[in-house]
């Protein structure tokens, strides 16, 4: 996959490599600085495509680090800056080349926690299926009556695992999660991201979105459950419109879903080589990734 001056699919830095995965490669800076790079990269069902999606690195460091600045005096987190001239200076990147600006943000080292710590708000996907299998999401047992899309009576708790592809997922109770990190630092992390969902979903309401689900990551510092990664952004929550929503369906998302919806119509395996992606679903994607940013921080995307 080559990159080209509008995107940046492949990363080639003079730091140590820690991990590469499907969107973000992670490089040290020094012991207890680390250098998360978010390329144009994007998966659908699990499968790295070998177009980019121009603009998408830029939209999800952004708006992580709005959100990081907004919650940090509440949650403490691991984000210390966005890349960009000044800070390249302050923590010894000189040398770096500005195409890693503003798609890259320096975070403190973590040792990060097994679990994906999802909040759901509203009934889909996943957790729409589980709910029509076993009227429950995770261990949550839910009354009849809830349609696709329906508001949950209140922002549940629903991690799973975090897998190592190929292996995928999967729900996990949360006695599983106090097995599995311990009681005290498993009710930190759900209190904490239940807290992080019921702030976002405020704010992005007032700006006309609703947050149907998120997912965060947590990790140790100090010993101190900080939040990590990247944070309600298109790729890691299901953004839909208020204007538009309507329970009882599918509702459209501010995410990848072009890409989704364009993969479905083909005879794909949805095993690697991806298929070619056509111009129109690569505008149409970028278009709902810098739509969301714009909406939510209220800012153009520059």
């Amino acid at each position: 996959m080559m990159s080209s001056p509008e995107m940046l699919i492949d990363t080639d830095l003079d730091l140590p490599l820690i991990s590469r995965g499907k969107v973000r490669d992670v490089y040290e800076i020094t012991e207890d600085r680390l250098l998360l790079v978010t390329t144009d990269r994007i998966s659908a069902f699990d499968v790295v495509m070998n177009e980019g999606i121009p603009q998408k690195g830029k939209v999800l460091s952004k708006l992580s680090a709005f959100w990081f600045n907004r919650t940090a005096d509440v949650i403490p987190n691991a984000f210390l800056g966005v890349l960009d001239f000044d800070n390249a200076i302050q923590f010894n990147l000189k040398g770096i080349d500005p195409k890693y600006f503003d798609r890259s943000i320096i975070m403190k080292k973590a040792d990060p926690l097994p679990v994906e710590c999802v909040v759901r708000g509203y009934l889909s996907g996943s957790g729409w299926k589980d709910y029509q299998s076993h009227r429950a999401i995770a261990d949550v047992l839910l009354d009849e009556g809830f349609l696709e899309s329906s508001q949950l009576p209140s922002p549940t708790f629903t991690p799973s695992t975090k897998a190592t592809p190929p292996d995928h997922d999967r729900p996990m109770t949360y006695p599983e999660v106090e097995r599995l990190v311990g009681k005290e630092i498993a009710n930190a992390v759900k209190v904490r991201a239940l807290a992080l969902y019921g702030f976002g979903s405020q704010e992005c309401r007032k700006k006309g979105i609703i947050i149907a689900d998120t997912k965060f990551e947590f990790g140790l510092i100090d010993g101190e459950p900080c939040l990590i990664d990247e944070v309600m952004t298109p790729d890691s929550s299901r953004f839909w419109s208020v204007d538009e929503y309507f329970p009882g369906k599918p509702q459209n998302s501010y995410d990848k879903q072009p890409l989704r919806d364009f993969l479905e119509t083909l005879e794909w395996d949805k095993e690697p080589p991806p298929p070619i992606l056509p111009s129109h679903v690569i505008e149409a994607t970028t278009s709902r990734y810098v739509r969301a940013f714009e909406l939510i921080t209220g800012t153009p995307l520059e």
